[in-house]
């Protein structure tokens, strides 16, 4: 994700603060957890929807929005794992590079798959 699709979706991304915080998302905490805030709500709203008895096309279509929601936020918590993590790993070398590798490679595999 750009620095400045980061910013528009409200965490924009701050390699210097991530280096100091330890995590690469930690810079932008407030704005994932303004988004699993959201998609909380669009769960609660599926199970309101199941209880009230609406539409199945109706239901489906929202479990995809949320679905959707959660996909994208995955991907830019990869991208900050791999910006930040892999990277500060990489420079250091040795085993931790590694594992950080194949950590990334693992996540990658995971959402591909899901």
């Amino acid at each position: 994700m750009s620095q400045e699709s980061q910013a528009e979706a409200g965490h924009e991304h701050n390699p210097v603060a991530a280096e100091s915080s330890g995590h690469g998302y930690l810079t932008s905490k407030d704005g994932y957890l303004k988004r699993l805030r959201r998609i909380e709500g669009q769960v609660g709203g599926l199970s309101r929807m199941v209880t009230d008895e609406r539409y199945c096309i109706d239901i489906l279509t929202q479990i995809s929005a949320t679905t959707r929601a959660l996909e994208s936020l995955a991907l830019e918590l990869l991208d900050d794992h791999l910006r930040h993590c892999v990277v500060r790993a990489a420079r250091e070398g040795g085993d931790e590079a590694e594992t950080k590798l194949t950590e990334a490679r693992d996540a990658i595999a995971r959402l591909v798959r899901s």
